[in-house]
């Protein structure tokens, strides 16, 4: 897989992530309150809030860790 479109995949998980992360806090009609207090679209939140965060961490570390360029090349 050519770097450019690599890099792009995984710019683009990033961006996902972080824009579930945002989603989660959106306040929403529910039955049940989170652990902040308020209905919000997650119910989940703020605990799947930071699970999706450390997710694009991670992504962020990988994208930046294979764009140096002593970065070993993967072959598949």
């Amino acid at each position: 897989m050519p770097s450019r479109s690599r890099d792009l995949i995984l710019f683009a998980l990033v961006l996902a992530f972080v824009i579930a992360a945002v989603a989660t806090l959106i306040p929403n009609t529910s039955p049940r309150n989170n652990d902040l207090g308020y209905s919000s679209l997650c119910p989940f939140a703020p605990w799947s809030t930071l699970v999706l965060l450390a997710g694009a961490a991670v992504s962020w570390a990988v994208r930046s860790h294979l764009a140096k360029p002593d970065a070993p090349k993967v072959r598949i």
